[in-house]
């Protein structure tokens, strides 16, 4: 059939070709009507380089096509022969189309399920400003202490708010979700405690997912843990041997105890206290540090974040003073600039895992501080008051609805209630629940013959009566809320009762009008570079474009406000986007099978390392516990295998960065035995595309091994290579790098475990879904993990499809050999291929220049904060180094923008080097200059103050100033300090 032709005067690519956004033609040519509607428009809204920006930096790295470039750099070895079977790509507005009648499928029903989620108002100048904005959403680990004090001030809010509603000395910046804290809180104790027992007692009404997960982790640690199901079997092993006990507080099933005998029976026996706490109860019932407990945990999910079917929920967990030193996650802390102005600053950053590789106590890389964020933005618009205020409408409604329930004949359990009431209906329980689920009504079946209701901030009176008329029997008349509701006392037991003050500071007591509220939310954002402001260009993070298109459905209804153990048939859209989304990153990945539960990436390797020793153990070979890891590996890779219970026996690079083939086959001969597995970044961590990959996995298979290759680099593979296909075992992926969810300041993350056929049964899993036989368990508290924000990553995958995401690939690699060539007369690019080039990112060697001039990388980071920049990976992989990568979404202009700023301050170190500027005096050494440095009176620098204010042209990029001066990360650390600064500290 002829297709339909118009007229127009733009021309647009044919199929197949680089979608670039074109310009207008000099003549009107006839035009097919698909071309004009034009499938293939968002992929050139993602990629910033459009054809004619695609031949200059061609020339400039000296490669005729695109083709040829890519062909000279990843070896032919590994290349896809077949195009990934992924449909082709859509308009945004299309894709939200499909999205939308997938979404449909979900039903939203009234959830009473509780178990730790429940149903919140999140503010709208909260939702707008902070969830929905990319001045915070796009921003990233605040590694670099002066670009990030907005953020780093919201967590020290969130950390203030957990210390003073759980009664805790210090709390961390939040953790993955409660039951991953839980199982951090385990191992945290085994550390901390004098108690050389290896039993951890767990009370059996704990939510069942917390249990999960601490079994999980427990099991490759050889931790045994002993759950208490009876008050009777309780007493008994407080009695014995253990190094810490864990309960749930108010209890799953609701019950609020008094736990004052138990924390010290615990600690005479030397062990840890560890407490699940609500933080709303906690601004009504007594606080855990008010009864001895030694470590906290808990979610801050009912603080404004929606259930989104499980996640991305920001976990918190406070300690004793005495424990902060070995505490996992991240702590944000304050110090002082080089003007002796307060600031904040990650605390203690030895601990984290990068640093401490194998001997790492904690695996964690990724955090929610978005989520936290929104939780302390929560506490903060409410303040002490508010949030009482909603507690006590939760526990008021909790109590009328147990006199209704009472009245009816269906009295609840006794022993105090704040928002959970627990039933015993014995062999009424399916059919009350049935009966619940026809009125749209979620209720809970806990232990078989009992049904527990949770209320929660969004219950109304109707609720209450719908829950009434469920339990009614035919012909009862209902009880009427206004029957009850004059002087109603709350469930919770007097002697239980908070009577401590919290949430004292200024910051809790002063932002309640919406105007003051969103004026702080932008004096916050507007102290931090994040990707609105710049390109961020830092070496394997990959800090790529978060289109609007992908974000806008994580917020509908129909995917924010489910239950994530609401029933499977509420859940058809979320299945049905866990299916697709698997199959696509099969096609992406070359793997057979995938779970997409990790809620991080560390939580993906985990997963996958978990899976090869499972693998083994099926086959009798449990004794397979060595693990090889090349001495550039990302330190969550030794880490997560310390953590799975393996031993860590680390390979040689040689001098290109490349794994030395000699030593690892030696290591894989002396250790061939227990060998268990090999994990490699591919393309490697030093940004180069190995060309004996295939023969290394070869070799590790012949010794019995399983290859695990990080995925932290998939952005260099997707379309061109597939670690499925070239020999990996196991990978992990960052859908927050390569899948276009966004960093969030750090979190949230995904990271699911992808394997080939025959470990697709050691996959995790939730008993609550049903197990495969052999899986490994839960990893994550929810089935589907961070499960709201897997539509950015489908929206990504079908406005791409194969072709965008094979030439968002390619664009990358081409975007990091450009700055590499660009920048080699100014700094070399350390490791590179035969033929120069790199990978998706490059090295580029600073070291020399501390000898000729005094100047770090550390100096060269900070003043790139002077021209607008966020600095690249500094000294990571290798100290000295800065690590560049690009990504495939900035324009050209944005390249050669960074490349002049670099480009600038090599000018400014060569004239250190020739003696015009002072070693100690500097440009460099004093970066990055706030405005108040350059505009008080006295001025004392070698070197003038438009200097200092690093403005390249007329036509610069809008200015951002910092808003503090070089970080002193040693007062820090030695004068700990990690709640909110009192305001006199600013006056």
């Amino acid at each position: 059939m002829t297709p339909t032709l118009v007229t127009s005067c733009t021309a647009l690519p044919p199929e197949g070709a680089n979608f670039s956004r074109g310009g207008p033609s000099k003549n009107c040519s006839p035009l097919a009507l698909a071309e004009l509607e034009n499938a293939h428009e968002f992929v050139a809204r993602h990629i910033g380089i459009d054809a004619a920006d695609e031949a200059l930096m061609l020339g400039v790295v000296g490669a005729a096509s695109r083709r040829e470039l890519i062909d000279g750099i990843v070896p032919r070895s590994i290349a896809r022969r077949s195009k990934m079977d992924i449909p082709a790509a859509v308009t945004e507005a299309a894709a939200l189309a499909e999205l939308r009648a997938m979404a449909a499928k979900n039903q939203v029903f009234k959830s009473f399920i509780g178990q730790g989620y429940y149903g919140t108002h999140t503010p709208g100048v909260i939702l707008r400003n902070v969830l929905e904005n990319p001045a915070w959403y796009t921003a990233y680990t605040p590694y670099q202490a002066e670009i990030s004090q907005g953020r780093m001030e919201a967590l020290v809010n969130f950390q203030t708010m957990v210390c003073d509603l759980t009664a805790m000395p210090i709390a961390n910046a939040s953790m993955l979700d409660e039951a991953t804290s839980a199982a951090e809180a385990m191992t945290l104790a085994k550390r901390s405690v004098k108690s050389k027992s290896n039993r951890f007692i767990v009370a059996g009404d704990c939510h069942p997912q917390t249990i999960e997960v601490i079994q999980t982790r427990a099991r490759p640690l050889g931790i045994e843990v002993v759950l208490a199901n009876s008050r009777e079997e309780w007493n008994e092993l407080l009695a014995g041997d253990y190094f810490a006990v864990l309960a749930q507080y108010p209890a799953t099933s609701g019950r609020i105890d008094d736990l004052h005998a138990e924390a010290a029976k615990v600690h005479g026996k030397q062990a840890a206290f560890i407490v699940a706490a609500d933080l709303l109860a906690l601004t009504l019932i007594v606080p855990p540090g008010e009864f001895g407990a030694d470590i906290v945990v808990g979610t801050t999910q009912r603080f404004g974040m929606p259930m989104g079917a499980g996640g991305p929920h920001a976990a918190y967990l406070a300690c004793r003073d005495e424990f902060k030193r070995s505490m996992p996650g991240r702590l944000v802390g304050v110090s002082i600039d080089v003007h002796g102005n307060p600031t904040y600053r990650l605390a203690l950053q030895t601990r984290e895992q990068h640093i401490r590789r194998e001997k790492a106590t904690s695996n964690i890389c990724t955090a929610q501080v978005l989520p936290a964020v929104v939780a302390s933005m929560y506490a903060v618009y409410h303040g002490p008051e508010g949030l009482k205020r909603i507690a006590r409408r939760v526990a008021s409604y909790t109590a009328i609805l147990a006199k209704g329930l009472e009245q009816l004949g269906q009295a609840p359990r006794p022993g105090g209630a704040f928002d959970t009431l627990s039933l015993r209906t014995g062999d009424a329980t399916k059919a009350i629940a049935s009966r619940a689920h026809s009125m749209r009504a979620n209720l809970r079946i806990h232990f078989k013959e009992y049904l527990c209701i949770s209320l929660d901030e969004t219950t109304t009176r109707a609720d209450i009566e719908l829950l009434w008329s469920v339990f009614a029997k035919p012909g009862q008349t209902l009880p009427r809320v206004s029957d009850f509701e004059k002087g109603i006392e709350p469930l919770i037991p007097t002697e239980l009762r908070r009577t401590s003050a919290y949430l004292a500071h200024p910051v809790f007591n002063t932002h309640h009008s919406e105007t003051g509220m969103l004026r702080y939310i932008r004096a916050l954002s507007d102290k931090d570079l994040a990707l609105d402001r710049s390109m961020i260009p830092l070496g394997s993070c990959t800090m790529k474009l978060n289109a609007t298109s992908e974000m806008i459905p994580i917020t509908w209804p129909e995917f924010a406000n489910i239950h994530p153990f609401a029933p499977r048939d509420q859940q058809q859209g979320y299945a049905e986007l866990d299916e697709q989304l698997r199959a696509w990153l099969c096609q992406a990945t070359g793997y057979a099978g995938i779970s997409l539960q990790p809620n991080a990436g560390s939580q993906g390797e985990y997963a996958g390392l978990l899976a090869i020793k499972a693998f083994h153990e099926s086959k009798g070979q449990g004794h397979r516990n060595i693990c090889l890891i090349p001495s550039s590996a990302h330190g969550t890779n030794p880490a997560s295998a310390h953590l799975a219970g393996l031993q860590v026996v680390v390979t040689a690079c040689d001098v290109n960065g490349n794994v030395d083939m000699a030593d690892l086959q030696a290591k894989c001969e002396q250790h061939s035995e227990k060998l268990a597995c090999v994990m490699i970044t591919y393309p490697s961590t030093h940004g180069v595309f190995e060309m004996q990959v295939k023969e290394l996995c070869a070799l590790v298979h012949q010794h019995g091994g399983r290859v695990y290759v990080d995925g932290a680099n998939m952005n260099a593979l997707v379309g061109i290579a597939a670690p499925g296909e070239f020999g990996g075992d196991v990978s992990h992926l960052n859908l927050h790098k390569t899948f276009c969810i966004p960093h969030g300041g750090g979190g949230p993350g995904v990271g699911p475990v992808c394997v080939v056929e025959d470990l697709v049964p050691f996959l995790p899993g939730h008993a609550s879904g049903g197990l495969p036989v052999h899986a490994v368990g839960a990893v994550s508290a929810a089935p589907l993990g961070n499960a709201a924000v897997l539509p950015i990553s489908w929206m990504y995958c079908r406005m791409m499809g194969p072709e965008g995401l094979q030439q968002a690939t390619e664009i990358a690699i081409l975007s990091a050999n450009y700055i590499s060539a660009r920048l080699k007369d100014h700094y070399p690019t350390l490791y590179a291929s035969e033929n120069g080039h790199v990978a998706h990112e490059c090295i580029l060697d600073l070291r020399p220049l501390k000898d000729t001039s005094g100047v770090s990388a550390e100096d060269v980071a900070k003043r790139l904060i002077d021209y607008g920049f966020h600095a690249p990976t500094l000294s990571f992989p290798v100290a000295g180094t800065l690590m560049v990568e690009p990504t495939e979404s900035e324009t050209l202009d944005e390249l050669d923008r960074f490349i002049a700023a670099m480009i600038a301050i090599r000018e400014e170190i060569r004239r250190i080097e020739k003696g015009q500027w002072p070693q100690d005096d500097n440009p460099l050494k004093a970066a990055p200059h706030t405005a108040a440095s350059l505009l008080k009176g006295e001025w004392n620098h070698a070197y003038s103050r438009d200097v200092g204010a690093a403005v390249l042209s007329k036509t610069q990029h809008a200015k951002y100033w910092p808003p503090v001066g070089r970080v002193d990360n040693v007062y820090g650390d030695r004068n700990l300090f990690c709640s909110c600064v009192p305001i006199s500290d600013y006056a």
